[in-house]
């Protein structure tokens, strides 16, 4: 029989109730036994709703750790707290996926590296762009030399207007900047995922405040409050590896454009190209002829990782997290990755502040 993995939620919010809790629900021989929240009332409806039948309920994240049962521990918190409390519960022993991004800066990512290290546990952070069939079939074709050397990249995550109200989004303290740390983080992970290039010379970046005080708003979400949106609106980089290759990054949560995709790549290489403007397509030269190939996503065919068809995108990511738990295996997403783009999103944050170059 397969192990038991039994798993602990802090944080009973709405990325925990969006994503992880009913995606690992799915995943077999694994149960959420604690819950906790800094409002006791979200631990304990999740508890009712996800968690087994004497599942505890937690205002203190300490007590939940303290637990010799549980095995791995999913912070889904605000993220300046992700470090302190990723570093704890790997010092408690447990493994850990920590939602997106790592953390606030460059310098508490490294404070969770350096813990995963220290104590041999595994560490992972919630990149699920990574695990939509899109993506795998795209790192397949980078893996497979389809791209030759990619030299040029396009991160986007564009919205024109859905700036999400609820939470603490527009809290800069609290999330430590906004579209850029937020979704802007999906896309540039995608694109060094599939340049598997994770080493940055420099970059320049800017960030813009020019729609936060709007009350002609026309929000997806309702509504923001002009005196709570503290944080940038759109924010945009341009980053230079230490091999020459360049990527630009696009961000916004509001911004006046109809080109609006979110947490997409493109990618330019020696031998093709791929991008996800309309879907995936693949394009180069074949026979002397241009061709461009557009895989069908829709159709029948091996089920990538060994998943049913149609798995989301969430619940591979959970299914497998677990599955490399139980196995002593390395998750997908490494945490050595998740540090460098928490690194060059400070970067880009720094050089939008002083105007200047930010060299690594």
């Amino acid at each position: 029989m397969a192990k038991l993995i039994k798993v602990g939620i802090i944080g009973c919010g709405g990325i925990a109730n969006g994503k992880h809790m009913p995606s690992l629900k799915k995943v077999k021989d694994c149960e959420m036994v604690a819950f906790c929240d800094i409002v006791p009332e979200r631990a304990e409806k999740a508890a009712k709703e996800y968690g087994t039948e004497n599942a505890k309920t937690y205002v203190d994240y300490k007590e939940l750790l303290a637990d010799p049962e549980i095995d791995v521990v999913h912070v889904c918190t605000p993220n300046r707290s992700h470090s302190f409390i990723t570093v704890d519960a790997l010092e408690a022993g447990k493994h850990v996926m920590c939602e997106k991004p790592m953390a606030i800066n460059s310098e508490e990512a490294k404070k969770m590296l350096d813990a995963a290290r220290r104590t041999g546990k595994k560490l992972t952070i919630g990149y699920q762009s990574r695990f939509r069939d899109d993506a795998q079939y795209m790192k397949k074709e980078a893996e497979d030399g389809t791209f030759g050397d990619i030299y040029y990249a396009k991160a986007t995550a564009l919205r024109r207007r859905a700036v999400p109200t609820w939470g603490v989004f527009l809290n800069e303290y609290e999330q430590g900047g906004g579209p850029l740390i937020d979704i802007g983080t999906h896309a540039l992970d995608l694109t060094l995922w599939m340049m598997n290039n994770y080493k940055p010379l420099y970059c320049v970046g800017t960030s813009y405040h020019k729609l936060n005080k709007d009350t002609n708003q026309g929000n997806a979400w309702g509504n923001w409050d002009p005196e709570k949106f503290t944080v940038e609106d759109s924010a945009f980089g341009f980053i230079v590896m230490e091999n020459g290759a360049t990527i630009v990054l696009e961000s916004a949560w509001a911004l006046n454009t109809l080109d609006y995709r979110e947490a997409v790549t493109s990618v330019c290489g020696t031998l093709a190209g791929g991008d996800m403007i309309d879907g995936l397509r693949i394009n180069g030269i074949r026979n002397g002829r241009q061709y461009v190939l557009k895989p069908n996503f829709n159709a029948g065919g091996a089920a990538f990782f060994d998943g049913e068809r149609g798995e989301s995108a969430a619940d591979r990511e959970e299914r497998l997290w677990i599955e490399a738990v139980r196995n002593d295996t390395d998750p997908l997403t490494l945490p050595e990755q998740a540090y460098t783009v928490t690194r060059i999103l400070e970067g880009i944050y720094t050089s939008a502040k002083t105007g200047d170059i930010y060299r690594f």
